[in-house]
């Protein structure tokens, strides 16, 4: 790893996105630790219909706007937490969403967490990932450097690994094919 993992998360979006497949986000709660591979991820930015950065700089999204390496979280259809890791220089209003994660540690809390969810059902959501690892809005604006949410950034992986398609679950914008997930992991969303 160079001496700064965290450097590349400085780059735009739609770059940083598939360079965070294959990384590690440990939860710590209540000394238990939680602890899942990212598999799946989608890229937003401010010029970008889709992104809630669009319009500029608000209270709920000051945090996409930098700097990098921080986490923004949001509240959709008045249930569901999703969680994304600020990307992109300072300033402008970035952010790469997590859409599914693959659980390694902690499964029996995770499955607390999810109300007895078990298997691709765990983790296979951006809202199920952030239920899962207890992710809320508490989170909105976390280092992810240090704390009880930590990104374990890892060797980005090879290309042929990599789906490269349109992103989900949203009405603007859904041409951009700016949505990546790991060949073959069962825990993605929709393949």
């Amino acid at each position: 790893m160079p001496a700064d993992p965290f450097a590349f998360l400085s780059q735009p979006s739609e770059t940083v996105a598939p360079q965070l497949l294959g990384s590690l986000l440990v939860r710590t709660v209540n000394g238990r630790k939680l602890i899942a591979r990212i598999v799946e991820t989608e890229a937003y930015s401010q010029d970008d219909l889709a992104s809630h950065s669009y319009r500029g700089k608000t209270e709920r999204t000051a945090v996409m706007f930098g700097p990098a390496g921080f986490l923004y979280v949001y509240f959709t259809y008045g249930m569901h937490y999703c969680c994304n890791v600020v990307a992109g220089p300072e300033g402008r209003g970035e952010a790469v969403l997590i859409r599914a994660v693959e659980p390694l540690e902690g499964l029996d809390d995770m499955e607390v967490n999810r109300r007895g969810r078990t298997g691709i059902e765990l983790t296979n959501g951006p809202a199920k990932a952030c239920q899962a690892l207890a992710i809320d809005k508490a989170l909105n604006g976390h280092d992810l450097r240090a704390g009880e949410l930590v990104l374990e950034p890892q060797k980005p992986l090879k290309t042929d690994q990599i789906v490269q398609t349109t992103r989900i679950g949203i009405s603007q914008a859904q041409d951009t094919p700016w949505r990546f997930y790991i060949r073959g992991n069962r825990y993605v969303s929709r393949p």
